[in-house]
């Protein structure tokens, strides 16, 4: 018995391999799904961002810049209305006042503080002052001036915000997949470097930061 003690353990030696191999071949292995990155095209993003404004900013993932979208248009809306309101206003109040017809009053609620006989020259009054009606005449004309250019300067503006927005798609779409490495190299090296008028050599440092 002893005698074959020896051969029993070498037998075990060989056979442990064989029952590694076949416990491995028990062992089902699920092959793990790889994961699909999201890839967003600078293209689509600006074609979206000119058909409707805001689809850019939803397709790049700034979900919070759409209300700021909105606003802009929005505020820059508002300044057209109020501007064109006051520019039709004071554009029918001047000729209202030019045409020296005393049907036509609406210029009337525009003056404040000055009778009417002192500067209407309908009313054939013998207060009546040409200055008063020349100064009257030339603020109604002022309004206009106002009202127009800033009624034009805010469909500027309208325009403007919309290639704003077509601009900070694309710039976002383009900077998506941008990698910021944390990894900061600074590195200080000598650097000869001649001196003016001198056949000397002097030496310096160079710094380098690589991103």
């Amino acid at each position: 018995m002893k005698r074959g003690l020896p051969y029993i353990l070498i037998i075990s030696i060989l056979l442990i391999p064989t029952f590694m191999t076949l416990s491995a071949q028990d062992t089902i292995s699920v092959p793990t799904p790889s994961k699909k990155n999201f890839r967003i095209s600078p293209l689509k993003a600006t074609m979206l961002a000119a058909t409707f404004p805001g689809a850019g900013q939803i397709y790049t993932r700034k979900y919070w810049k759409v209300p700021l979208v909105y606003a802009g248009f929005g505020g820059l809306g508002f300044a057209v209305a109020y501007n064109s309101k006051l520019f039709n206003k004071f554009t029918k109040a001047y000729n209202d006042f030019t045409d020296k017809s005393p049907e036509t009053t609406s210029y009337v609620s525009l003056i404040i503080g000055t009778p009417r006989e002192i500067y209407d020259p309908s009313l054939n009054s013998i207060r009546f002052n040409p200055e008063s009606a020349a100064y009257v005449k030339d603020q109604l004309l002022n309004k206009v001036d106002y009202f127009k250019r800033y009624r034009d300067l805010s469909l500027i503006g309208i325009g403007a915000w919309y290639l704003i927005s077509i601009l900070d798609a694309n710039v976002d779409a383009s900077l998506f997949d941008y990698d910021v490495s944390e990894n900061i190299n600074l590195s200080v090296a000598p650097f000869q470097f001649p001196l003016y008028n001198y056949a000397a050599v002097g030496m310096g440092f160079t710094l380098k930061i690589n991103f």
